[in-house]
């Protein structure tokens, strides 16, 4: 069985720093992309940052300068750094990942259960 699995969430005053992970386990052969998303109280999942096997990293301006996106290949773990967070930063933050798993040639997408960050004023 596949899973994610996030800690790091949890209540910053703004201005602080926050380091999430998310470590994939079960029966992977490779891990693809990875990244993580959030989604607000009455808001669609918007994308946080993405970050290739090869280490190429994505952010959109909302976060760029912010925040940063790591992986270790021989955890199978991405990390999301956040710095100056600010109250609108508050969401539940969910990791991703495209795998490849043994015994299967299709690569698959799995979700983590999501993780709450809140930032107060």
């Amino acid at each position: 069985q596949v899973q994610l699995v996030e800690s790091g969430g949890g209540l910053v005053q703004a201005g602080g720093s926050l380091r999430l992970s998310c470590a994939a386990s079960g029966s992977i052969r490779s891990v693809n992309a990875m990244g993580w998303y959030r989604q607000a109280p009455g808001k669609q999942r918007e994308l946080v940052a993405t970050i290739t096997s090869g280490g190429s990293t994505n952010y959109p301006d909302s976060v760029k300068g912010r925040f940063t996106i790591s992986r270790d290949n021989a955890k199978n773990t991405v990390y999301l750094q956040m710095n100056s967070l600010k109250p609108d930063d508050t969401a539940v933050y969910y990791c991703n990942a495209d795998l490849f798993l043994w015994g299967r040639s299709t690569i698959y997408h799995y979700w983590g259960q999501g993780t709450q960050v809140t930032v107060s004023s």
